[in-house]
């Protein structure tokens, strides 16, 4: 009787495993044809002529030390832990958009573009302000609405104590860089905000109430320095 049963269990077994293999086949088809969809329209939109692939992983990265795949693969790679956090497409393209930067920096400078990884593995905090600004022209180009950045970025990046040893910039101060260069560049989207009532860019104006009053002061003063938000 225990062999009958132990058969059955194992009859029963592969043809469950296998319908929810399928089923996960083809979310994960789904999701990669959106995120294809997305890449390529940011793509064309900014005539970018390198050739970038996007990858949907449901892996996590294995290490911090690891080089970002888009300099070395020249693919923009959106694992399950960032996906997570999307919610729309702006937020989509938001992080599509940051990562074709990269992949593009891989096709310029010494070695194939080598060198240019290197560069930014060296100064990681500077670029990462830079790639945030042409994400949002990026986006902008490609009919997106940039505020999905600050959004996505408000979810799903913490706020660490201090950024004077990281190789991170703090959150908030790049949430500032990105609202002041919104605000300076694409008013329109701030004059009429579609995000005004989502509980994520609540969040950000609640607790970005001090940089924003720095930007106003620097705004009335006319002065043309950067600020040092905190």
């Amino acid at each position: 009787m225990k062999k009958i049963m132990l058969l059955l269990i194992l009859m029963i077994i592969p043809s469950y495993a296998l319908a929810v293999t399928d089923e996960e086949i083809i979310q994960e088809q789904s999701i990669q044809s959106h995120i294809n969809d997305t890449g390529s329209r940011i793509l064309n939109a900014n005539k970018i002529e390198q050739r970038v692939a996007f990858v949907y992983d449901k892996t996590e990265k294995q290490s911090l030390l690891k080089i970002d795949p888009s300099l070395t693969d020249r693919q923009v790679v959106l694992y399950s832990g960032n996906y997570k956090f999307i919610q729309n497409d702006d937020e989509l393209a938001a992080f599509l958009s940051r990562g074709i930067l990269y992949a593009m920096k891989s096709y310029r400078g010494f070695f194939n573009g080598y060198l240019s990884a290197l560069q930014i593995k060296a100064a990681p905090k500077k670029f990462e302000i830079v790639a945030d600004k042409r994400a949002v022209d990026f986006m902008v180009n490609a009919g997106y609405d940039p505020i999905g950045l600050i959004t996505f970025i408000q979810k799903s990046c913490p706020q660490k104590r201090f950024d004077r040893f990281s190789n991170k910039n703090l959150t908030s101060k790049r949430l500032a860089v990105i609202y002041e260069y919104i605000y300076m560049k694409y008013p329109y989207f701030l004059e009429n905000n579609k995000y005004f009532e989502n509980e994520h860019y609540q969040n950000f104006l609640l607790t970005s109430v001090n940089n924003r009053r720095m930007l106003l002061n620097k705004i009335k003063s006319g002065s043309k320095e950067e600020l040092d938000y905190e």
